[in-house]
């Protein structure tokens, strides 16, 4: 008898551990494109980086953690800047860095987002 209320103990236990795991979500372009809005400014027109710009990029490289959500944000960027009147793409491809994080490939329109 004592077995049974230890294994129903245990299941119980499991539940509430896979409960509280986390669902992993794939990150959406209105997601991507709510981070970089407080950029569109210095994007367009250069001077100061906000605090609320390097904030969106810096969450954004932490919620784009992997290939598949780098390749979607890359692809998400990448559209939101063709229909961005005036972007500097040099002061957008500068951006990453201004704000202290590192990606592994340039920031640019032409970036493949395959690879």
């Amino acid at each position: 008898m004592a077995s049974s209320a230890v294994m129903k103990l245990a299941l119980v236990a499991l539940l509430c551990i896979v409960v509280a795991v986390p669902v992993a979500q794939a990150i959406t372009c209105n997601q991507v494109t709510q981070s970089v809005a407080p950029c569109l400014g210095y994007v367009r027109n250069g001077g100061a980086v906000s605090g609320a710009c390097c904030n969106g990029i810096r969450n954004l490289n932490a919620q784009a953690k992997t290939t598949k959500d780098r390749q979607d944000t890359c692809n998400c960027l990448k559209n939101a800047a063709g229909s961005i009147p005036g972007l500097n793409p040099n002061l957008a491809a500068g951006l990453p860095g201004k704000c202290g994080v590192s990606v592994p490939y340039k920031i640019s329109t032409s970036t493949n987002c395959a690879t």
